[in-house]
């Protein structure tokens, strides 16, 4: 999708895709009157045509903002996705992660939802594959790079206390926007996804992958985050 619909992140193509394909709640709750136009650069505006469109709960999961919102959340995937994936199954698993998205939208428009700012990103998806990783593999150690100025060192935690700081910093950052007008980062996204991605894990785990999966994590689910 980066390379077909957004160019590589190249201009005009990006902010096309922006208009087209990402969520926004105002529009598609009928809120957004015909016409209204959504400043998406200093020459760009998307021009709403009044019509919801609900096909944007699924693009918009699939959409990036730039290369490194892509790349943190390619990161992410990475770290934590081929273990939730293992016990459950490819076909399983594509399920949970769009499920997962759709909680992660239904928890942003609930914040606000009139609001005009397009979402675009995986990371409330991806957030769901945090939330289930907590819950499945709370004790997998998880390595993480520590920066204190010219100081840095390595630090191995459990899962369940890098996810959960994780969770909560996603809260704590949320508070200030409710209510607030503008752009930013969807704080509400990433908190729901997760709690969606902890809930739908009960009902796509098999019972028999993750049992041998978690006799095998320890050789494999050491991974590094920054």
């Amino acid at each position: 999708m980066w390379f077909l619909l957004q160019g590589f992140g190249m201009k005009e193509p990006l902010l096309e895709s922006i208009c087209l394909h990402a969520l926004i709640p105002g529009e598609l709750l009928g809120y957004a009157e015909p016409g209204t136009r959504i400043q998406v650069g200093r020459e760009t505006a998307c021009v709403l045509d009044g019509q919801p469109a609900p096909h944007t709960l699924f693009s918009s999961m699939f959409m990036h903002g730039s290369w490194l919102h892509l790349l943190f959340n390619l990161w992410f995937l990475w770290i934590f996705g081929d273990n939730v994936e293992d016990v459950m199954g490819p076909v399983r698993f594509i399920t949970f992660y769009l499920l997962s998205g759709l909680g992660a939208a239904a928890a942003q428009i609930a914040t606000d939802p009139g609001s005009l700012v397009p979402m675009v990103g995986a990371s409330g998806a991806i957030g769901g594959v945090m939330g289930a990783y907590a819950r499945l593999f709370p004790r997998a150690r998880v390595h993480m790079l520590v920066i204190f100025g010219f100081f840095v060192t390595t630090v191995s935690v459990p899962a369940i206390l890098m996810l959960g700081y994780w969770f909560l910093l996603q809260i704590v950052a949320g508070l200030p926007a409710l209510g607030a007008s503008g752009g930013g980062v969807a704080f509400w996204a990433h908190a729901g996804g997760f709690l969606s991605g902890l809930l739908l894990s009960f009902l796509f785990v098999r019972k028999d992958r993750l049992a041998d999966r978690r006799r095998r994590l320890p050789r494999r689910a050491q991974r590094s985050w920054f």
